[in-house]
């Protein structure tokens, strides 16, 4: 393949095919002429190539994937090679471009159906959908509901994800799970009623169509536990296209990847298909093919509980195989090459961020099916206890990935936080902890002499930092030292006169090392309930220590170093370091709104952190203060 400019070098541009005798004049069809690439009146190469009579030849394809990517061609006649390397500008700007031009990476538009959807609510139309299955709610910011619910449409504009309603509650809800009311001008309370008569009426229907065969709750079951087995060997089939198909063709070409760029890609993609080739294995041993619904499968799914947390990896690492996809589409070589993957390994027309999104949806649809296959589960049948355990085992799955994901964000903004601190001493807060667990002002009284000194203490997992406001800038704080509570134990005291420090104290709690040599610590609250409080969070960051331990929590170096690189790229601005009471709160509460995973992950990244002018108050008053620190 290469580049041929139109004569003279003017007018319209093109890539064309030129073949050459010894390698490609023998693969390409007599009757396929010379195709433009990027011609605007002609369809790419190998959708021109798909429609000839002759096919599609795999040597062809296949030839495509080994040959160079022709430079592009550029209408005043010169060549301009196109590399990984090359600048497609920022993030940010991916990000924008990508928003306006109304560009659904991988989703093509809706149909005419979505348009009419979107057309009617323009004009002011409600829409409203009916819920085909029960949607968990594993996200703030989706919309829960169960089957039969009635849902008003407010956005239809992502062909994957819609925006509604349900009485007070708003939030995105996958489009595959409803289908559209057939007359949308009915009152909403007839709706209800006409939809539990016809429940009633469909219930006594398939009690006669099911006849003197299995007792419809039994079919029932029957069907759900077909759909599961289904449903899994699709999802094998998938997983070994994108392994076999993508990243095997990929790793052939060192010119265009780094094993780096790869698994920034596909994370961790190729685990997760041999853990489901295992599981499958499981399943169709407990599957009885004659008789469905005396399948007892929930057993499998106790005993790899542990094995989904593999998920977690991927699922955080999905925005960042987004990201690094989008700008390597922006490249027109990239385009092609992934589009002859995935027509050599005879794969279904999905784009490959398409692909790279099923693992994601896959591990949020296990409850859903669990969910449904308890319902038709009698409490008598040997597999329901088992699949009702199942069924919370794999809500847990979601929490915890849920929750590594929040934990994963959170490193950044305590990196943030650290380089805002003045005076820092001793080794990086993310060395030993990745989340904060409560924060806020205590007297602190330590020894000798009972000293009291009023400080800002922020409890994270396994540590305590504890710091000191400025005398007239309060926002900011200077590091004054830190607590390991692995080596400290909490008791709660009485109002009163304390005998080892021989002072009275007031809402008090004590720090006692549980090691020789170690420093005890009174703490001192103003209010009785900020007391309670804080006796809880101690017992919180003992809590997730523990279940870190348990489920095999960790950060790696990579990420820490990553997190304190962009904490210090951001402070060499030349911004004053300042944290606010708001920045605290935020610390403890905010969370990242996350849009659901098939919507594109620039919206996430353009919602993702509050923008807020900074104020040149402290600034001026600090440059004409005589006082120093």
């Amino acid at each position: 393949l290469s580049a041929r400019a139109p004569p003279g070098g003017k007018g319209e541009c093109s890539y064309e095919l030129l073949c050459r005798q010894d390698k490609c004049a023998s693969l390409l069809p007599a009757n396929v002429p010379p195709f433009s690439l990027c011609s605007p009146e002609s369809p790419s190469l190998l959708i021109s190539l798909m429609k000839t009579g002759a096919g599609l030849a795999r040597e062809y394809i296949t030839q495509i994937l080994s040959l160079s990517i022709p430079a592009m061609v550029i209408p005043d006649g010169t060549t301009d090679k196109i590399s990984l390397g090359d600048e497609v500008g920022s993030d940010e700007d991916l990000y924008e471009e990508l928003q306006g031009s109304g560009h659904r990476f991988g989703h093509p538009g809706g149909g005419g159906e979505q348009l009419a959807i979107n057309e009617l609510i323009s004009d002011g139309g409600v829409v409203y959908a009916e819920a085909l299955w029960d949607h968990v709610t594993m996200d703030d910011q989706e919309l829960g509901f169960k089957a039969g619910d009635v849902i008003e449409v407010v956005d239809a504009t992502n062909k994957e994800w819609w925006w509604g309603r349900i009485l007070d509650s708003e939030g995105w809800f996958p489009a595959s799970f409803v289908r559209l009311r057939v007359n949308q001008d009915e009152p909403m309370e007839e709706y209800l009623a006409k939809l539990e008569l016809e429940d009633e009426e469909d219930g006594a229907a398939m009690g006669k169509l099911l006849g003197p065969g299995l007792p419809c709750k039994e079919q029932m079951r029957a069907n759900v536990i077909n759909e599961i087995m289904s449903t899994e060997r699709d999802y094998i089939k998938h997983l070994k296209d994108i392994c076999e198909g993508y990243i095997k063709q990929c790793r052939k070409r060192t010119d265009m990847f780094a094993e780096e760029q790869l698994h920034t890609i596909f994370g961790n993609i190729e685990e997760i298909y041999r853990f489901q080739k295992k599981f499958l294995k499981g399943l169709e041993k407990k599957f009885y093919k004659e008789q469905p619904h005396l399948s007892e499968i929930g057993s499998c799914f106790l005993d790899h509980q542990t094995d989904f947390q593999i998920y977690s990896e991927y699922c955080n690492n999905h925005p960042n195989a987004c990201l690094q996809l989008a700008k390597l589409m922006k490249v027109n070589k990239y385009v092609f090459f992934f589009e002859a993957c995935r027509l050599l390994q005879k794969m279904i027309d999905i784009s490959l961020d398409g692909f790279l999104l099923t693992p994601v949806q896959k591990i949020c649809k296990y409850p859903l099916q669990l969910a449904e296959l308890l319902k038709y589960t009698n409490p008598q049948h040997r597999d329901y206890k088992d699949v009702e355990a199942a069924l919370n085992a794999m809500k847990n799955v979601a929490r915890l990935i849920n929750e590594r994901k929040r934990r994963l964000e959170n490193i950044d903004k305590i990196a943030h936080w650290q380089s805002s601190i003045e005076d820092w001493e001793g080794e990086d807060v993310l060395s030993r902890s990745s989340d904060l667990i409560f924060s806020g002002e205590m007297t602190k009284i330590s020894q000798p002499q009972a000293k009291s000194q009023q400080r800002m203490f922020f409890l994270f997992d396994h540590q305590m930092i504890y710091c000191k406001k400025d005398l007239l800038r309060r926002d900011i704080l200077y590091y004054k030292g830190r607590m390991d509570m692995d080596h400290m134990e909490v008791a709660d005291l009485e109002d009163g006169k304390d005998r080892d420090f021989n002072v009275s104290v007031r809402n008090a709690l004590k720090l006692r090392p549980m090691v020789p040599g170690g420093e005890e610590v009174l703490l001192c609250t103003k209010k009785p309930e900020q007391k309670q409080r804080w006796l809880r969070a101690f017992a919180d960051e003992r809590a997730q220590v523990q279940n870190d331990r348990e489920t095999g929590f960790t950060i790696t170096d990579a990420q820490r170093k990553q997190a304190m690189l962009n904490a210090c790229k951001s402070h060499s601005t030349g911004k004053p370091k300042a944290v606010t009471r708001s920045y605290y709160d935020f610390l403890l509460r905010q969370k990242h709104p996350s849009l659901p995973a098939a919507l594109p992950q620039q919206q996430v990244f353009l919602l993702a952190e509050p923008k807020r002018k900074a104020s040149n108050f402290w600034h001026n008053i600090g440059r004409l203060t005589p006082f120093k620190k």
